[in-house]
């Protein structure tokens, strides 16, 4: 992991602002981006939101079936299936 040298303080509800040189870097720059949060052992982890099929975790080719995203190649597997 690499350090930035960037310290942010949460303010008095709890956020932080995230540099506005990393959300360029990120493609984060839209009013509609969101970021994914995760966590691993002692850390949190920021990531832009990706829309992925629910199955396969593919980003790409995507529609909405039932409210849910899913790529054609998994529709096309449940389609087949018996």
């Amino acid at each position: 992991m690499k350090s930035l040298g960037i310290v942010r303080k949460l303010d008095d509800v709890g956020r932080i602002v995230v540099p506005k040189e990393l959300r360029r870097l990120f493609q984060i720059e839209n009013p509609n981006d969101s970021v994914e949060i995760f966590t691993e052992e002692d850390r949190i982890i920021l990531r832009k939101y990706q829309p992925s099929c629910i199955f396969c975790k593919s980003n790409s080719d995507l529609f909405v079936f039932s409210g849910q995203k899913i790529c054609r190649d998994c529709a096309a597997k449940i389609g087949n299936a018996p």
